[in-house]
């Protein structure tokens, strides 16, 4: 369904989601990819996008552009994250429609499902409850724009399509440690807090210029004093549990959502040998996850173990801990044949490599 001669436009190439489903559609052969900066079509534009889509004869779409980050950037950049992930996705959607682009697939997130929701996440229990209010504006935007591919396709006949990948991690994240989300953070810290402990103030300065600042909590815990090792510190109690998924996994789901023809995308959809508690409302996007979680504090002691950090840890429970716990049902997506290939710690270790190369 998705022809090697596709004229196919990743929105959002240069983030980490975006460069890793540029690299999927190479790796399977596809060639006629199309990309723009944000220096060259900002999708905020709503003129820009739609003259965009009517020059360049697009045939499918990735819309993987959106406003991310973590927990503090979403609790404190609240307006920014609904406007700019609102107006990215109407634009986009409403000229790739316009122009008679058929395919089309939308990126969302997790955080779309309610605070409390049943584990795994079933795809219907979207909208079944109230949303984690640290990252309310964010899955508000995502939401919509599930509706909006769910609300084309059902009046105009279009083949738009909805995933919900699960926390995300691999090369080209954001390292911010204001903004960014816990893993990167995390490998960030562990790492500074090494380099600290080895004496490499050289190694801390080029990480600064190379990651962004480093704020005053943190430096405060790599210069703990004189004759004792860094401390890192860490966001609230641990005990939240988290999936991660490695990006280039997530990329390789895509692209196999995108490749499924309409029948078998209608049957994945269908609410085939689903769990007695689920919901009865109908279902337009699929899950992509690894199908396992694990707390934030064995997240932790994992990439401590990884990095090679050996000074000390201190929590500080006074901050928020967000959702309690979030793992996708990924049986829809299993079903089909499609499972996670990456374990989490050997993509870790390369997330880890990685950062070194680009430090």
């Amino acid at each position: 369904m998705l022809p090697k001669d596709a004229r196919i436009y990743v929105a959002g190439h240069r983030g980490m989601v975006g460069s890793a489903l540029v690299r999927q559609l190479e790796r399977q052969g596809y060639r006629r990819i199309l990309t723009r900066t944000h220096a060259e079509l900002d999708l905020i534009d709503q003129r820009a996008v739609g003259d965009f889509f009517r020059e360049e004869q697009i045939n499918a779409v990735f819309l993987a552009a959106a406003r991310v980050g973590g927990i503090h950037a979403n609790n404190t950049l609240r307006a920014e994250f609904i406007y700019q992930n609102l107006m990215i996705q109407c634009n986009v959607i409403q000229a790739a429609f316009a122009a008679g682009v058929q395919r089309l697939l939308f990126l969302g997130s997790s955080c779309i499902y309610p605070r409390d929701c049943p584990q795994p996440m079933l795809e219907e229990y979207l909208l079944s409850g109230y949303l984690e209010p640290t990252n309310e504006p964010y899955a508000v935007a995502k939401i919509a724009g599930i509706k909006l591919c769910e609300s084309y396709n059902r009046q105009y006949g279009t083949r738009y399509r909805a995933v919900m990948p699960t926390n995300l991690y691999g090369p080209n994240d954001s390292f911010d440690l204001e903004n960014s989300h816990v893993l990167p953070a995390l490998l960030r810290k562990f790492h500074l807090a090494k380099l600290a402990g080895q004496g490499d103030w050289e190694g801390v300065r080029r990480d600064e210029a190379r990651f962004g600042p480093i704020p005053a909590d943190v430096r405060a815990g790599l210069q703990a004093g004189s004759g004792r090792p860094p401390v890192v510190r860490l966001w609230g109690s641990g005990a939240p549990r988290r999936e991660f998924l490695h990006v280039d996994d997530m990329a390789a789901a895509c692209l196999f959502v995108m490749q499924l023809s309409d029948e078998l995308y209608e049957a994945a959809l269908a609410p085939e040998g689903r769990r007695a508690d689920t919901l009865s409302g109908p279902v337009s996007h699929i899950n992509i996850g690894a199908g396992e979680d694990i707390s934030i504090r064995e997240l932790s002691d994992c990439i401590r173990g990884i990095v090679g950090f050996e000074g000390g840890v201190c929590w500080n429970d006074n901050k928020p801990d967000g959702m309690p716990r979030k793992l996708l049902d990924v049986s829809r997506l299993n079903r089909r044949g499609w499972h996670a290939q990456i374990g989490l710690a050997k993509g870790i270790r390369s997330t880890y490599a990685w950062y070194g190369s680009a430090a």
